[in-house]
């Protein structure tokens, strides 16, 4: 049995991101390992799972609500990079 959201193109493009960034936090130096790296995976991780619990809540405004946590996320995640 699948959730709602796994039919989602946007939780499944979030979770590719998240992949991509575990794996581009590991190639951080060390002395970033437990700060960037972390702040990054956390970013990233967030994305998919507010896309997620949002898609369970019963109103639409929670939906809204979640999906702008993840759309907050998304831009945590980019600043890291900027």
């Amino acid at each position: 049995m699948k959730f709602k959201f796994e039919n989602l193109i946007i939780w499944q493009k979030a979770m590719d991101l998240g992949e991509e960034m575990n794996a581009l936090a590991y190639k951080f130096p060390k002395e970033e390992l437990y700060n960037l790296s972390s702040q990054v995976r956390r970013a990233s991780d967030s994305i998919a799972l507010n896309i997620s619990e949002g898609s369970i809540l019963q109103s639409d405004a929670e939906y809204r609500k979640f999906l702008g946590y993840a759309i907050r996320s998304t831009a945590r995640s980019s600043d890291v990079f900027a």
